[in-house]
């Protein structure tokens, strides 16, 4: 049970309900996610089984895409539908082409000022947990990286909207509606949220506890596994021959010069032994011309 097992999470459900219900399906321990999904949003939960734990820290492809519904015209303290405070603006009325006007601001490398509502740490507290108590406090807006913003459909007489948005590591998607609100003279709020990429792995990957459930119970679970190496097929492949895979496998430094497909000026790479099977990740040291060891993801 070495893999990526992509879930479907339902909503209501947070990422370690996601990790206990499986660990309980799986009779297994040795179970990590890719990064938090808010209870309310569903889609892609990358879920690390056995060995490929450990590349939670390494991972090089962190982007997401979410579709997104939006609502105009009010606010929240939760920034989305499920608040308990809520702001109307009955004079805001948008249209699609105000809507499409404002997206390019928000593309790029933008700013974002962190929810209360969040697991955000300032000052060794969780942001949330203030907010519970009804105390909000300053904390430092982040960068963060929008790839691109599509309008999926728009509906000017309920006032709502279909995004579809690219982004990077770190990204607040309430946020970033709630500020669109405000560009646009008012409010928004998120009223849906799926999670459609993650990582690379997409929505069409997925399985349900009800999936994952039939398949344990048939004892083929391995089946719905994804190979460790997919999590690093952005990095350059190494195939070692016979004496280096040895020396690999038991933590010896390789000379870069007799390791054929090394290129200049590219530090990570994803090993495989003489026999084809995925070892690990691998560093290139170019001014000691050695290949280090990165993680071995190989069951010993």
């Amino acid at each position: 049970m070495n893999g990526i097992l992509c879930m479907n999470k339902p909503e209501e459900f947070t990422s370690f309900d996601v990790i206990g219900k499986l660990r309980g399906i799986l009779h297994m321990k040795r179970l990590g996610h890719t990064g938090t999904l808010d209870p309310m949003a569903t889609g892609v939960l990358p879920v690390l089984a056995g060995t490929a734990a450990k590349a939670c820290d390494i991972m090089p492809c962190q982007d997401k895409t979410y579709r997104a519904r939006v609502r105009f015209g009010m606010s929240s303290d939760t920034l989305d539908i499920w608040g308990s405070e809520f702001t109307e603006y009955p004079e805001m009325h948008i249209t699609e082409d105000m809507l499409k006007a404002v997206i390019p601001q928000f593309t790029g490398e933008i700013k974002q000022l962190p929810p209360m509502y969040s697991a955000v740490s300032v000052g060794g507290k969780r942001l949330y947990e203030l907010a519970r108590k009804g105390i909000e406090i300053e904390r430092p807006a982040r960068k963060v990286q929008i790839y691109g913003i599509d309008l999926e459909d728009f509906c000017e007489e309920k006032q709502e909207a279909v995004l579809s948005v690219k982004c990077g590591k770190g990204t607040y998607i309430r946020t970033l509606l709630d500020d669109m609100g405000k560009a646009l003279g008012g409010g928004a709020v998120m009223t849906e949220l799926c999670r459609t990429m993650a990582s690379g792995f997409l929505l069409s990957e997925c399985h349900t506890f009800e999936e994952v459930q039939a398949a344990a119970d048939a004892g083929e679970t391995e089946k719905l596994l994804i190979p460790i190496e997919r999590l690093f097929e952005a990095y350059p492949k190494l195939r070692l021959n016979d004496v280096q895979s040895r020396m690999y496998r038991n933590g010896v430094k390789l000379d870069l010069m007799r390791i054929h497909n090394i290129k200049e000026g590219t530090e990570d790479y994803r090993v495989y032994g003489c026999d084809g099977v995925f070892i690990g990740t691998a560093k290139a040291d170019f001014e000691k011309s050695e290949l280090c060891i990165g993680k071995n993801f190989e069951e010993r």
